[in-house]
Formats: structure tokens, sequence, C-alpha cells
């Protein structure tokens, strides 16, 4: 969305941003020094505690929406801000690229006049979940081209977390417990990311870097308890991005970021632990992620990327690369969109 809002604003339209309070939302915006407003929070792992959140956020949306009277509503899968446009009479937009978060999707499509998506979800996906054929827009790429192609991957991260270049960074990425779709499929308290963490320093020990990436500020404290300084647990956003650029091996348990270390050509290992979504399906078909649950497996896959990390990165970098430069951007499919939509 912020790189939307770029491209709209270059275009003379005037853009205004809003979030919810979200600690890796609120520190990415911080990050990015883009002014936005923070309204309501996030509903936490609780069923209960969504729904008032949600209720709640509505009703502050509700307020600042009346008072800026805007043309249109565009957020990527958001029942709050679809919920709020639709209340107020204002067309409204949706991004989403996971018809498996089956809730938001219910809650955001029928109300949207028009849904964004990659061509790799298949049309009837939608439709069971409130789309019209004629008001969906798909676009030839994954959600991260929008901002990877020519991203300016920076080493400062590297001395922001105080890793050594040389040696061999690998990157984990913890489950989304608090998702509506896996609250109550996931075991709550030892995310899956622990045993191959495990598994990982037990054979290598100072050999290589292990960085992890928690979701949420309550996985911050397990995940430390587990590994003390063994391994780098980041509690504040970091400029990812150039972390996986740097990377050796990636290991997700969630979506964006395994798509998004897939296609910088870094060897990706998906533990996400329930039924692949069709982004996963997609990367799995053009051989750009493994993907293993058993932590057994999934270590010694892990173990014949480091030992053969050359071979790897070589074949990740050119698939990757001739998939990334047959893409086009989303975020030129959703502008041209929007613009069409103002002038009308």
């Amino acid at each position: 969305m912020v790189e939307l809002g770029k491209k709209l604003r270059v275009k003379g339209n005037e853009v205004f941003y809003t979030t919810r309070n979200y600690k890796e939302v609120n520190e990415l915006v911080e990050m990015k020094g883009l002014e936005c407003a923070v309204v309501g929070k996030h509903g936490g792992p609780t069923l209960k505690g969504k729904l008032i959140a949600s209720a709640n956020r509505i009703a502050e949306l509700a307020n600042l929406v009346t008072k800026l009277q805007p043309e249109l509503s565009i957020a990527f899968a958001s029942p709050e801000a679809a919920r709020t446009a639709f209340g107020l009479a204002i067309p409204h937009y949706t991004v989403n690229d996971s018809p498996h978060s089956v809730s938001v999707a219910r809650l955001t499509i029928p109300l949207s006049k028009r849904l964004f998506s990659p061509k790799v979800v298949p049309l009837k996906a939608w439709l069971t979940l409130g789309a019209s054929s004629d008001l969906i827009t798909q676009y030839n790429a994954l959600d991260p081209a929008a901002w990877i192609k020519n991203y300016p991957s920076s080493p400062a991260v590297l001395y922001q977390l105080s890793l050594d270049g040389s040696k061999p960074i690998v990157v984990f990425r913890v489950e989304e417990a608090f998702a509506s779709y896996l609250v109550d499929r996931v075991t709550q308290g030892e995310s899956v990311v622990i045993p191959l963490i495990r598994n990982l320093l037990e054979r290598y020990k100072k050999e290589i870097q292990i960085v992890v990436m928690p979701r949420y500020s309550e996985q911050i404290p397990m995940l430390k308890s587990a590994f003390h300084t063994e391994v780098t647990v980041t509690d504040k956003v970091i400029d990812s991005t150039s972390l996986l650029f740097f990377s050796s091996l990636f290991v997700g348990a969630g979506g964006t970021m395994t798509a998004e270390a897939a296609l910088l050509g870094v060897p990706t290992i998906s533990c996400y632990p329930v039924e692949p979504t069709f982004v996963e399906q997609f990367l799995l078909k053009e051989k750009l992620i493994n993907r293993i649950l058993d932590p057994n497996k999934a270590f010694l896959k892990m173990a014949d990327i480091l030992d053969n990390f050359e071979i790897y990165k070589r074949a990740s970098k050119e698939r990757a690369n001739n998939l990334l430069s047959n893409m086009e951007n989303p975020v030129d499919v959703i502008a041209g969109q929007v613009e069409r939509e103002l002038i009308s």
C-alpha cells in the first residue's frame, strides 16, 4: 500500500494512510517515515478479542472517514475498512492473495467494488467467497514483486543485527499464530520453527548465524528463553528484504516472506503448518521453495543446502530472476484502475 500511495501521489492524488495499533506495523511506519493515522488495535489471539477490536475500530474509522470524505477507499483485506466504506457509501477496493483466510475474505469481498489478486489464485476461489467475476482484476505477479523489483538492498541491516556477512545467515520467520485461520490449528506456546532451529544449532554450532523473526511481541520471550544468545531474535522491525538478500537460507512458517525470499533467489523451505496456499503451490511448481513439515526431514534439507550452498544459490537465483522479470508490477495495475475510477 505504501508503494501504491506513492504512485497515486505522483499522479496528483491526495492520499491518506491509516493503520491499527500493531507493534510491527507501527515500527515499519516509523522506519519509513510515513504520516499515518493509527486507528484501533489488533484483537489478539481470541475470537472475542478480534470481534470487539474490530467493532471499536469501525466506530473510530467512521468518525475519521466522515471528516475526510474520501472519493475511494483501498486496503489489503481489511474488514474494518470495507465495512466503514460500505456503510458510508464510499467505493472500496480490496487487495487479497489469501482466500485461505476465509473469515477476512467473507467480511471484505462482498462489500468491495473491486478485488485485486494475483493470477495464481483461481477465480473460483474468490467466487465462493462472495466475489463477482466481472469485478475481479488479476495481475501477473505475486504481491512481493511490488517492492522487491530493483530493491536497494543495504548491508546496514547486518551491522544493526551484529551479523558477519562472510558467514552463512539462516533466517526463520515464525508462523502467524494469532491469525483467525490458524488460531485453532497450531499449538500455542511453542513455534513450529523451534525444533528446526535446535537441530541446526546441534549440527552447525558456530559455523552459521541464525536470525529468528517473530510476528508478535508475545513470541519474543518464548524464543529468547528457548535459545538465549545462540540466535538473534529481532524485537523490532528491520529491513527484512535486505536481510533476505544477504541470507544463505530462509525457513518460513507463513506466506509473504516465503514468497519474498523465493523471488529474491534465496534457497527457501516452507514449514507452513496447514494446507499449502495457492501462492505456495505456485512457488512449489516453479521449484522455488521446498515444503517440508517433518522437522527431521526439514533439517536434512537445510543441511544439504548449507553444505552445497553455491549450487543451490545459483539455481535458485536463476529461476527467481527468470520468473520475476516476467512479472508485472501489481502497483501499476491497481493504480491504473484507481485512476480510471476517480476519473469516471
